[in-house]
């Protein structure tokens, strides 16, 4: 005779916890596994996914807003991106805009801090 799966679920969702926890016994017994033993896998898989996004080491900062100097603030970005007048220009007004990719945080907060010095607002993502 056999039984299908849902007639399984069935009959563990009619079961008392008393009878599942010794049902879970006689399984462990039966085929030599331990219920116990997946939990801590799992934790320690999520843990390891946990470490990697906070060991970030790229960084971009954002231009958000330019503010009321933004004569300043174009000059600042021609400075550190190497761009000519038109095109600092032309990023500064298409604020929000990146103006620094995959950079270590030390150098992606020395651009954050020198435009905001001249008024902007400024993210790092």
């Amino acid at each position: 005779m056999s039984i299908n799966k849902d007639e399984i679920i069935e009959g563990i969702s009619q079961m008392t916890v008393m009878e599942l926890n010794e049902l879970v016994k006689a399984i462990e017994d039966k085929f030599g596994v331990s219920a116990q033993m997946a939990a801590p896998q799992v934790v320690a898989g999520a843990g390891a996914g946990a470490s990697e996004a906070e060991e970030k080491t790229e960084f971009d900062v954002i231009l958000k807003t330019v503010g009321e100097k933004k004569i300043q603030v174009i000059k600042v970005v021609r400075e550190l991106m190497s761009l000519g007048l038109k095109e600092a220009k032309d990023l500064v007004d298409s604020a929000p805009k990146k103006v620094g990719e995959a950079l270590p945080k030390e150098k992606a907060e020395e651009i954050k801090v020198k435009l905001e010095e001249v008024g902007a607002t400024c993210e790092i993502a």
